[in-house]
């Protein structure tokens, strides 16, 4: 559970160099995103989210949607998602992911993501949101690590609510 102090609201432009700071910390040698390709991000129009605690940013998570055109389904992609390494373990991660995922399930958009083979706490925490593995990138990130594929199936609810087996 996160912790009553956290608040999930939406990133801004200020946030980008806090995010850097955090990329920096969280992502070392796997080419960490910079503040203004943060800021680029929000530029295009895609979802973001901000996790704050006492008014600190403590978390992030961006997503892009591809809406449904021309007979083929919503699609979204989601770009990072990072904690404080200070505030994890408490819920924030999840928090963010599932304001990400609720954004996709309003496109009723089957959702993409990257991760690193040796995270296998973000893989938990992936798993346990309907991500399955459905590949393998070798040598993805800079720092020559492999990555895996996930896809989380679409969800068909406009409200984005969770289904009713959903452990939550």
């Amino acid at each position: 559970m996160t912790s009553t102090d956290v608040v999930v609201d939406a990133l801004t432009p200020d946030d980008a160099d806090r995010c850097a700071q955090l990329e920096a910390v969280l992502f070392p040698g796997d080419d960490p995103w910079s503040a203004r390709a943060f800021r680029d991000e929000l530029r295009a129009g895609h979802v973001y989210l901000a996790a704050r605690s006492a008014g600190e940013l403590v978390g992030y998570g961006g997503i892009a949607l591809l809406p449904a055109r021309l007979g083929q389904h919503a699609e979204a992609e989601i770009h990072t998602i990072g904690v404080d390494p200070g505030h994890q373990g408490r819920g924030i991660g999840r928090a963010v992911l599932d304001g990400l995922l609720a954004a996709a399930d309003r496109i009723a958009a089957t959702t993409y993501l990257e991760v690193r083979t040796d995270n296998e706490a973000a893989q938990h925490l992936y798993r346990v949101t309907g991500f399955e593995v459905v590949g393998t990138r070798r040598r993805y990130y800079s720092s020559g690590a492999d990555a895996y594929t996930m896809k989380r199936p679409r969800h068909d609810r406009p409200g984005g609510d969770p289904p009713a087996s959903d452990p939550r």
